[in-house]
């Protein structure tokens, strides 16, 4: 049995659209270039018609892999725990690292990880660590380089 695949409504939305874009937009539109590639004649040295085939094949593998993922996804409303300062799936966590960095950390899906905005992985290290703890909690977080103290300053869900 395949693992839940755990993504917040606004992540599901962005995945749902992906797949759609690829099914009604992108590849209709690499059919018929391929098509109109094909009746040119000569296809060993016909460019358009070898990437788009290529490219074609990405874009099916692309939607059989994401068709997978939308079987497996559970939409979960992070809102219900709106008001809590236990951290649950989905929660906006402000954190004290070694009793000097201050960071914030939103919890979500693994297709909805993105360093650059702070979104961590429930499945990382840090979010395992995190959840079920409340304000005021600290704990040591094993690190490659070091062992990390970790003081947790608030939760929030927007």
């Amino acid at each position: 049995m395949e693992k839940k695949n755990y993504i917040t409504e606004n992540g599901y939305n962005k995945l749902k659209e992906q797949l759609h874009d690829l099914v009604t937009k992108e590849r209709p539109q690499l059919v018929a270039t391929i098509a109109w590639a094909a009746s040119n004649g000569d296809r060993s040295e016909n460019a358009d018609y070898i990437y788009g085939k290529r490219r074609l094949r990405e874009v099916d593998r692309s939607i059989h892999i994401l068709s997978k993922k939308m079987q497996h996804i559970e939409v979960v409303n992070h809102l219900l725990h709106q008001g809590s300062d236990k951290i649950y799936f989905g929660a906006t966590v402000e954190i004290l690292r070694n009793q000097s960095v201050a960071t914030t950390v939103k919890i979500v899906g693994q297709d909805e990880i993105d360093p650059q905005q702070h979104h961590i992985s429930w499945t990382s290290p840090l979010a395992r660590a995190l959840l079920h703890k409340v304000v005021g909690d600290e704990f040591s977080l094993k690190t490659p380089s070091s062992v990390d103290t970790i003081e947790i300053l608030n939760v929030d869900y927007i």
